[in-house]
């Protein structure tokens, strides 16, 4: 039996990992392959067949202050990792993204294990940020294969020494399987004269205090201006359903929040105001148009504007696909309940607008290659096994 460990953390991390997880059992029993997944990640990757070493999906962060409060939760999981590679070395690794976390891992494993070989999924976004140098040096040091999902983070990596190869984007292949949108509104009882918007504040603790009530503020707005519209917000985690629901009171939003089905939602919207993340590509790719707003705590904005002096092009990974602007992005001050409503608005009753952004989703797919990007990690993973 093949062991395979695998590391990634974060809502988005436990969706890539379970497609992964679910190719590399679907493969590996075609090819004759007995295996085992160990993963640090979350349920998706457990009911995918997965045996979890931890879960990471509640303990992730954006941002230097943000990230205090999990620092003891990462250290201890870090060090329940290390004990069990120590125990139990794997055939291989494959790290998802998670950066800080990973690179611990990687370069733990790379010093101690020289013979294992170490794969990256979804590689941490050097090429996106002003970042260290060093720590993307250290990063293909440790890295013997590095799978990109963006064609700009091939070259860039490819650039900087690393055994890279351009695989495309697995929601690609994921999103094909989603309803259409005709089918998505009858299931969820949306009508043709409604107008429905899907409001994505949150797969973090933080996001919860930094962007939902700026995007319920707007939402409050924008229904006073648009009788006909209905609001409706995917559950991301179970443990945030209290927080929302009490929140779509205080705002008094006609909004239904949905936990069963996330898909549904994504699909059947004729507008989405979401936080950066994973979520925004799914829009795309669903071709749903959409703007992006992102908040930090004030130190951490000042911090990284002031000393860090970081800098990128754009956070939307709709954006990077393509390194232009396909979707506004509204940004710590920007992402106020005005702007929000503003761009909305535009989206909604500008046709052209909608039919460019639109145009610049099918660029943006096209790029991403041909579907079955799992399937070809999958095997190229088993086949150096």
């Amino acid at each position: 039996m093949k062991r395979i460990f695998i590391s990634t953390g974060e809502v988005s991390g436990d969706l890539q990992g379970s497609l992964l997880v679910t190719a590399l059992y679907q493969n590996a029993q075609k090819q004759g392959i007995e295996i085992e997944v160990v993963a640090l990640g979350g349920v998706k990757m457990a009911a995918a067949g997965a045996k979890l070493l931890g879960d990471t999906t509640g303990i992730g962060s954006m941002g230097i202050v943000e990230h205090f409060a999990f620092m003891g939760p990462t250290f201890k999981l870090q060090s329940k990792a290390r004990q069990y590679l120590q125990e139990n070395p794997p055939d291989a690794i494959i790290l998802i993204d998670y950066m800080g976390p990973n690179m611990f891992i990687g370069k733990f494993v790379k010093q101690t294990f020289p013979e294992i070989p170490v794969f990256y999924y979804i590689a941490p976004q050097q090429w996106v940020y002003a970042a260290s140098d060093n720590d993307t040096k250290k990063i293909v040091n440790f890295t013997d294969r590095l799978f990109a999902v963006f064609p700009f983070e091939a070259s860039f990596y490819a650039e900087k020494g690393a055994n890279v190869k351009f695989v495309g984007h697995p929601l690609v292949d994921r999103m094909a399987t989603c309803p259409t949108r005709s089918d998505a509104r009858a299931t969820l009882g949306i009508t043709d004269e409604e107008i429905a918007i899907a409001l994505i504040p949150a797969s973090r603790w933080q996001e919860l205090k930094y962007l939902m009530p700026a995007i319920f503020e707007a939402a409050q707005k924008l229904q006073t201006v648009l009788p006909n519209v209905r609001f409706w917000v995917p559950l991301s985690r179970e443990e945030y359903r209290d927080s929302i629901q009490t929140a779509i009171g205080q705002y008094q939003l006609q909004a239904k929040l949905i936990s069963d089905q996330p898909d549904a939602v994504l699909a059947a919207a004729d507008l989405a105001i979401t936080k950066c993340g994973t979520v925004s590509l799914e829009l795309g790719l669903l071709s749903v148009p959409h703007l992006v707003i992102y908040k930090f705590n004030k130190v951490t904005a000042w911090i990284a504007r002031n000393i860090l002096r970081v800098t990128f092009p754009f956070i939307s990974p709709v954006n990077l696909a393509e390194m232009k602007p396909i979707v506004a992005e509204l940004i710590q001050e920007e992402a106020n309940a005005d702007r929000i409503v503003a761009e909305s608005l535009a989206l909604l009753q500008n046709v052209d607008r909608r039919n460019k952004m639109l145009a610049d989703y099918a660029e943006m797919r096209t790029a991403f290659g041909p579907p079955g990007v799992c399937d070809r990690v999958a095997n190229e993973i088993l086949l150096l096994l």
